[in-house]
């Protein structure tokens, strides 16, 4: 508050404005882009939905009108260059009840050499173009010796092991028109958004195994050691990936709720690795046995996308 002199020379209290945040202001002009671009309904999209790796299909597959804007043409956006990344937005209708959406078809890594405030951008655009929901999908390792490749894991909880060493995307001064200085994220993966999922398999004869479970977030690009994957699952994790946990944390710093969905592409190896002394007849192809690669993840995606394009637009139709 701020004091000031009346005409009658009483003193007047009135509030002074706070300023907006630079990102505030990129995002609004992310927004005011789509607005004079995308037709319509259209621009008003109440879910967004981000397609991991290998899952892009999740938005070619849409029915009825759509428009689509490369990331490159939108302000405050960066392109994406890993495979099974198409770096572009896509505003559609989902599900017979026709509900907004946008679908964005590839995501920015940190591994990438973005700052975590690039990275989470689009979820501050989100916000600005008043989306209620957020469905992250994602492609990540199996830590839990119970999933098998192919099978989904519903994320519950995670670990976000680069934010436990600092590297929080909420660090800095606190962006007060998206949220609070102290977000909660107990409550950070939606019970009732889960519960859809669930509801959809059965209602579209999904016979694809879901799982819940916790996701371990890590920087990348390398793949984890044998040692790392150990010390994650000892940790808790059911299953490990490079992206998401940053979105989530600010999509809920927005007051988006949030419902993630990861495929598991890779059984993670957990084995100590060989010992050179005690096995010294031993092929060295062993060190190679159950080595992740970036292949096979997009082939697993591609294997899986249709069950998960029916899982995530019969959600959204719920909305």
């Amino acid at each position: 508050m701020t004091a000031g002199f009346t005409a009658t020379g009483h003193t007047s209290m009135h509030a002074v404005p706070i300023p907006h945040s630079e990102t505030y202001k990129n995002a609004q002009l992310a927004r005011e882009y789509v607005l004079a671009n995308v037709p319509g309904e259209l621009a008003k999209p109440r879910v967004a939905v981000v397609c991991g790796s290998g899952l892009g299909s999740l938005a070619e597959n849409l029915f009825g009108p759509k428009f689509v804007i490369p990331y490159s043409d939108i302000p405050g956006f960066v392109a994406c260059h890993i495979p099974g990344h198409a770096s572009r937005l896509i505003f559609a209708f989902i599900g017979e009840n026709k509900v907004p959406c946008m679908i964005f078809a590839g995501r920015f890594h940190s591994y990438e050499g973005h700052a975590l405030d690039v990275v989470t951008f689009p979820q501050r655009f989100m916000k600005i173009m008043g989306v209620e929901v957020m469905i992250a999908t994602n492609a990540a390792g199996g830590l839990n010796s119970n999933y098998k490749v192919g099978e989904l894991m519903i994320i519950k909880d995670h670990i976000n092991f680069p934010g436990l060493a600092g590297l929080n995307p909420l660090k800095g001064p606190n962006l007060d028109d998206f949220g609070t200085r102290f977000p909660p994220l107990s409550d950070a993966y939606d019970l009732e958004l889960r519960k859809l999922v669930y509801k959809a398999a059965t209602e579209r004869d999904v016979h694809r195994t879901i799982n819940e479970g916790c996701y371990a977030f890590v920087s990348g690009p390398s793949f984890e050691t044998r040692a790392e994957a150990r010390m994650l699952k000892l940790l808790g994790a059911d299953c490990v990936g490079m992206s998401t946990v940053p979105e989530v944390i600010v999509a809920r710093h927005c007051g988006i709720r949030v419902l993630a969905i990861s495929l598991v592409t890779n059984n993670v190896v957990t084995e100590e690795s060989p010992s050179a002394l005690s096995t010294p007849d031993a092929d060295t192809s062993i060190m190679s046995k159950g080595a992740a690669n970036h292949k096979e993840v997009l082939e697993a995606g591609l294997a899986a996308a249709e069950d998960m394009r029916i899982l995530v637009t019969t959600v959204i139709n719920h909305l």
